[in-house]
């Protein structure tokens, strides 16, 4: 099980100072948070892709190639890689890049977005949402896998015996989560490939999250990568804590009321009822954050945001300290308890590496010989 925070990056006006960070002070804090989770032991540090104010993180792999060059055990991935609107030549040639400089600590999220504008600002249609999503992800696998792409299709300009470069590190491809929040189709996506699938169900009461995960599931194993439950599933989610739960509810709420996630919504209590939002004791986060297995089955990543609404550093450092102390321990050995022997764990560079390996090393061995073995 792999746990780690995630930023979306904005640059909201802290509600109880009324200080805004400036564009530079937001990115060197994202910064900063990525090297805690590295301290305190976290898997995982995960930025967003966003191309309007009041977010900053436009260049995730400029982040996190940073961030790599400052740590040397988290993996470092995105919680959107815009796979609509980016050409996806350069995605592949961009994360091949930072897979090399990051030593293999890298994977990424495919996903839409969530702002209608960005579709324009980069050339493209809305309207064409779901089959660029479909048509750049059919490309960029073969841009990873292939030395040599001809290509052609319906969205840029067609290739011809086209080599990204550089190529994968070890030959293998960074592994990919494909996010939505809504669309069977990405879940479907997904799931025809043996990728990974997340749902960021900050915003979604629990049963909407559980079809589209179980649709995921079911169409992992209908397309023959394994069991329903050995899929590969991540979830998102957010919490603050404090030692009592009235204090982390009355400290946070002012954050909750001005968010720009939440902010105009329901109530804090509605949306903490209504969706994964945890604001509570450490225990409380704990119970909130295993009744996800019991909803959704055994999964493999959870990510927290960890810092956004205008919180102060400070303040998101010690939520970071909590989660690295009370909650995560104790969350990584119940999941560990619970998980059946069968199902898998997040996949790895390495593992990949492993599993690359050994299919070259099966597919070496001679008919003749695999023959033999079968006789005896």
């Amino acid at each position: 099980m792999q746990f780690g925070v995630f930023t979306v990056g904005d640059v909201t006006k802290d509600p109880v100072s009324g200080k805004t960070l400036t564009e530079g002070e937001r990115i060197q804090q994202m910064v900063t948070v990525a090297l805690k989770a590295e301290e305190i032991g976290l898997d995982v540090f995960a930025t967003g892709e966003h191309h309007n104010p009041p977010f900053v993180p436009s260049s995730p792999t400029t982040l996190l190639g940073f961030i790599a060059a400052k740590t040397s055990k988290i993996l470092l991935s995105t919680s959107t890689t815009l796979i609509t609107t980016n050409d996806p030549v350069k995605i592949a040639e961009d994360y091949a890049m930072l897979q090399h400089l990051a030593e293999g600590r890298v994977d990424l999220m495919m996903g839409r977005g969530n702002t209608g504008p960005v579709y324009p600002w980069f050339g493209q249609d809305i309207r064409n949402g779901i089959h660029l999503a479909i048509e750049n992800y059919a490309l960029l696998r073969r841009l990873w896998r292939e030395d040599v792409v001809s290509w052609e299709g319906k969205f840029r300009t067609p290739l011809e015996g086209f080599t990204s470069t550089p190529r994968p590190l070890d030959g293998v491809p960074p592994f990919v989560w494909h996010g939505s929040i809504r669309s069977p189709e990405i879940a479907e996506q997904a799931a025809y490939y043996g990728d990974g699938f997340f749902h960021n169900n900050i915003f979604w009461p629990a049963d909407h999250t559980a079809r589209l995960i179980q649709h995921y599931r079911s169409r992992f194993e209908h397309y023959g990568h394994g069991a329903a439950d050995q899929a590969i599933v991540g979830l998102g989610g957010q919490v603050f804590m404090r030692k009592n739960s009235q204090d982390a509810r009355s400290e946070y709420r002012p954050y909750f009321d001005h968010s720009p996630i939440y902010g105009g919504g329901p109530s804090m209590e509605e949306t903490m009822e209504q969706t994964p939002l945890a604001v509570g004791s450490p225990q409380e986060i704990i119970d909130r954050t295993m009744t996800f297995r019991e909803k959704f089955g055994d999964y493999q990543r959870q990510l927290f945001i960890a810092d956004h609404a205008g919180l102060p550093l400070k303040t998101v450092l010690e939520q970071m300290d909590i989660l690295g102390s009370e909650v995560v321990p104790v969350l990584r050995k119940e999941f560990d308890a619970l998980r059946p022997a069968h199902v898998p764990e997040a996949p790895t560079h390495e593992s990949l590496k492993a599993a690359a390996e050994r299919a070259a090393s099966f597919e070496s061995v001679s008919p003749e010989v695999v023959g033999l073995e079968g006789t005896r």
